[in-house]
């Protein structure tokens, strides 16, 4: 019996002494999970048996425990790279569609030739779908995600519907006394211009033409607005919508005493309404005069205020200044970023402006982490023990944060474990001379003569 005892001695030295090898080789493994080898004794006693006079049967290996602890955070250049602050695991698909999913802390992530985000086996990252304008989403339910993918095509282009000017017009302007041209500086006190967009993405100038209105007293402006000149005309059996130097408008606006809107905005203020004209022919104002296919799908209307409402333009003795200036349209854009916040949010920014949210990184939790299955490559399945995988947003509730670009570093204590196996080796030593006193005492009985 002595024997078997110092042979599970053995045994459980030998199995902690793997244990603490596997982390010391582990140290610098993004992701990994320090384990621990747990032990417990073996008693076996039949019920007519003394417990008085019972030694015991030795030791077993109980459990190879995974520590969940935190990891520290190494900082990286790579966006795609992501660290879990917190509990929680990102979860991986083998394939594209397949619900055989397995879970990590290991965040070093990139595109494939499909430009999805994977990990260094090729496991698909999964995420949850999301609203592209705010991001929001309305399922966290595991069944719902899917792969991520970056996109590899250009930003659409938008055609513009709005413009949003605010300015300074100078009240110490005197009215222009020829009739109004836009090549005539004469005619107008001031102008400003911007960019515009129509339905292809190719940009127009839009310039307005500020010019004081006959009295002086009544501060009263008109406005004109003029599309690239119209230095070209397309070719129409009416000639065109427009011609070379024509204007739309104008608009008048009115100011007080105090040199700000009259009372209501509404009236000081109207909109000037550039027409578009849809679905009318070559002849609408503006849609006829363009001639690479594209379109304005609305009327663009230009308003005198800024894009949130709360800046209005003004009448004071001061020159003319442009106070903002803005449109909703966009060419065509090129990827130039991909950014993922605390809550997992990947957002695509293009270079005409646009910012898309693409997805929303899942995390998964469970209820015992350390009853999941490993199964290699800093992955783990989930178990009996391990208890039903459970969806949620990243920093919210319970679950973790994630950091972009960052990576989580293995959770091994190096010191500790160099003491852990010094230990071990001398557990190993012990169990050992023990079998070696028990070998000395059969041969001396069997010597005895």
């Amino acid at each position: 019996m002595s024997f078997n005892i110092a042979l599970s001695g053995l045994a459980a030295a030998q199995k902690d002494i793997d244990t603490t090898a596997n982390n010391i080789a582990n140290v610098n493994t993004t992701g990994f999970k320090e384990s621990r080898a747990e032990f417990a004794d073996v008693y076996a006693a039949s019920v007519f048996s003394s417990n008085k006079t019972k030694v015991g049967d030795g030791v077993t290996t109980s459990k190879i425990a995974q520590q969940f602890s935190q990891g520290s955070l190494r900082f990286t250049n790579n966006s795609l790279d992501m660290a879990i602050t917190g509990d929680g695991f990102f979860a991986i698909s083998p394939e594209i569609g397949a619900r055989d999913y397995s879970y990590t802390r290991a965040g070093a992530f990139k595109l494939d030739k499909n430009n999805f985000i994977s990990d260094n086996n090729g496991g698909f990252l999964q995420g949850f779908p999301v609203n592209p304008a705010n991001g929001s989403t309305t399922s966290v339910s595991l069944s719902t995600t899917q792969p991520i993918q970056i996109p590899n095509t250009a930003g659409a282009p938008r055609a513009t519907s709005n413009v949003f000017v605010t300015m300074n017009v100078d009240s110490r302007n005197t009215p222009p006394t020829v009739a109004f041209n836009p090549t005539d500086q004469a005619s107008y006190n001031a102008t400003t211009s911007t960019t515009i967009y129509d339905s292809l993405g190719e940009p127009h100038i839009l310039t307005m033409y500020f010019r004081r209105q006959a009295p002086t007293t009544d501060n009263d402006w008109q406005v004109y607005a003029v599309l690239d000149n119209n230095n070209s005309v397309p070719a129409s059996p009416a000639g065109g919508p427009l011609t070379p130097n024509s204007a739309i408008g104008p608009i008048v606006m009115d100011f007080d005493a105090t040199g700000i809107p009259s009372l209501p905005t509404t009236a000081s203020l109207p909109n000037l309404i550039l027409p578009a004209g849809v679905g009318t022919g070559l002849n609408d104002p503006l849609n006829g005069y363009l001639t690479n296919g594209a379109q304005f799908s609305s009327n663009i209307t230009v308003q005198f205020r800024d894009q949130s409402g709360t800046k209005l333009p003004t009448q004071y003795a001061s020159k003319f200044e442009v106070g903002a200036l803005s449109q909703d349209g966009t060419t065509v854009g090129r990827l130039t970023s991909v950014d993922i916040d605390a809550a997992g949010k990947v957002m695509a920014s293009y270079s005409n402006g646009d910012q898309t949210y693409l997805a929303q990184v899942a995390m998964v939790k469970f209820a015992n982490p350390q009853g999941l299955t490993q199964a290699g490559n800093t992955s783990w399945r989930q178990s009996l023990l391990s208890g039903e995988a459970l969806a949620g947003e990243a920093n919210s509730g319970t679950f973790g944060a994630i950091n972009a670009s960052a990576l989580e570093a293995s959770n091994v204590n190096l010191t500790n474990e160099l003491v852990d196996l010094i230990a071990a080796q001398r557990n190993f030593q012990a169990n050992s001379r023990a079998l070696e006193v028990n070998s000395t005492l059969q041969n001396t009985v069997l010597q005895i003569r």
